[in-house]
């Protein structure tokens, strides 16, 4: 067994998506990052975890997909994982509120925790795949990279999962998650949708949507772990 080198794509992923990294639109990609590097521009996250959500949440562990947008681009944020951030790092607004309707949805005490604990690292240990739709994004400029490839890949790893898997779940927060997620056989598998978490929106229907014990409810009807929200 090849042993798998840190930034590379986890061999689950590999072998269903693979044939993506090879086209046209992903060498371009990579081209265009690389010039952005040569240019003394900073890239988030760190190639080394630009696929990490990938790589911590093998193809055939997937069990819920939280689709985000685009990665923190602020200083030591984004991490590869889905409004998460390194452990030490604090929880932006988006986070906050998730965790707020985690409390009162469950009734897990997750406040006293927050200064130090965004890290959703265990999340995706635990089959959540925290998928951003772009993987990339310039130092303090929001969206920078989107449009440059990054949707079609992550495009493709949506489609793999709703083709070959069953019974997922797929969290689409916002109108752009939803729109992404539009094509998701929801005969197969069940889809939970909602305004996204961020301050702006959260007060419209996200804080009370009971989504994270929907979502356990539905993982133990299929004969599944529920997923352990605490961090």
């Amino acid at each position: 067994m090849i042993e798998q080198k840190p930034g590379q794509l986890h061999p689950s992923w590999m072998a269903v998506i693979g044939d993506e990294l090879e086209k046209h639109y992903m060498q371009a990609l990579r081209a265009f990052l690389k010039q952005e590097k040569a240019a003394g521009k900073v890239i988030f996250p760190p190639s080394p975890l630009i696929f990490n959500a990938f790589n911590h949440t093998p193809f055939d562990k997937v069990r819920v997909v939280i689709i985000g947008q685009d990665p923190y681009h602020g200083d030591s944020q984004a991490h590869g994982l889905s409004f998460s951030v390194p452990r030490g790092v604090a929880p932006p607004p988006s986070l906050q509120n998730i965790f707020k309707e985690i409390e009162s949805d469950l009734g897990i005490c997750m406040s006293p925790r927050i200064s130090q604990s965004g890290d959703l690292t265990p999340w995706a240990d635990q089959g959540v795949l925290l998928l951003n739709a772009t993987l990339t994004v310039e130092q303090s400029k929001a969206g920078a990279h989107q449009g440059k490839g990054w949707e079609a890949f992550t495009d493709a790893a949506i489609a793999a999962l709703n083709a070959h898997r069953e019974c997922l779940v797929f969290v689409l927060w916002g109108s752009y998650a939803q729109k992404k997620g539009a094509f998701i056989d929801e005969k197969k598998h069940l889809v939970l949708k909602s305004v996204h978490p961020s301050p702006l929106s959260a007060h419209r229907g996200f804080f009370g949507n009971h989504q994270f014990s929907t979502i356990n409810q539905y993982l133990i009807q299929q004969g599944q772990t529920p997923i352990d929200w605490q961090l």
